[in-house]
């Protein structure tokens, strides 16, 4: 156990980093703020495990408490603004973006008293039929979400996004093309946003845009192969955020959780990179 809960903890430095933003978070009570850190590292805790929040090991204190704070922190929109500041600093380079999106299937609810056993937050197909405002939609994988994603050059996540299963791809485009981000020079992206809308917008926005044309254009234009090979940084940085079981499947309820959590991989992928 000790050696599961040791690859979850912060160092000095990725500590030193999170406290800034943590600190400037006031509690809406007043109250003394907790030993933030320890409940930190057992959000990362679930996030790499999966578990139910009723799971997490009492080293890292009150799972109910953990659970709270957890939500405080994703409602306030802190998971964003630190990924805001890592996009805004500068230190990596951002004229090469992708984008893609990727289905994840829902956790099936456990029966009877056994659900009810479990954090209301835990069961994620345990949500009404029909609740597109959280993400949810069916798909041929059944009860889905779809995780849309850009990324820089050096396949860090810039922005995330969900929508229902079902939903196309380029329909989440507009999502995660937000320009208050760094704008790229050129963006790569696969032939399921070959549509006129975001070849227009793109170009409005004098964005080269690299996708490859569907077979019924008939008007074609072709892609730099050698540029396009690079886009499978962001195939690679959806395998590394679903090393963590809390994104690989989706266990939580709400959108917001489920979309904090795909957030805070995303943010200690980037830590990893700046400290090597």
């Amino acid at each position: 156990m000790a050696t599961s809960l040791a690859r979850d903890l912060m160092t000095d430095e990725e500590w030193a980093f999170f406290e800034h933003f943590i600190l400037a978070t006031r509690a809406p009570n007043g109250r003394k703020p907790a030993n933030h850190r320890l409940v930190l590292d057992g959000v990362f805790w679930i996030a790499r495990t999966g578990s139910p929040w009723r799971d997490l090991p009492e080293e890292f204190g009150k799972w109910s408490s953990v659970y709270r704070q957890f939500r405080r922190w994703t409602l306030t929109g802190l998971w964003e603004d630190i990924l805001d500041a890592l996009n805004q600093s500068g230190t990596v380079p951002d004229a090469l973006q992708m984008v893609d999106s990727t289905v994840i299937r829902a956790h099936h609810p456990l029966p009877g008293r056994a659900l009810r056993r479990q954090c209301p937050e835990r069961e994620a197909a345990g949500a009404k039929r029909g609740t597109p405002r959280q993400g949810f939609g069916r798909s041929r994988g059944g009860f889905t979400t779809k995780i849309h994603l850009r990324v820089n050059a050096h396949g860090l996540p810039m922005r995330t996004e969900i929508t229902p299963g079902q939903t196309s791809g380029y329909l989440g485009f507009d999502l995660v093309m937000a320009d208050n981000l760094p704008e790229p020079k050129v963006l790569l992206a696969d032939r399921g946003y070959d549509a006129d809308r975001i070849w227009k917008t793109m170009d409005e926005r004098d964005i080269l845009t690299q996708i490859p044309m569907r077979k019924t254009r008939k008007m074609r234009v072709g892609v730099d192969h050698r540029l396009y090979r690079l886009r499978n940084m962001v195939e690679r940085c959806f395998n590394k955020l679903k090393n963590a079981r809390r994104v690989a499947t989706r266990y939580d309820k709400t959108a917001e959780s489920f979309l904090g959590f795909i957030d805070i991989t995303s943010i200690r992928l980037w830590l990893r990179h700046l400290s090597t």
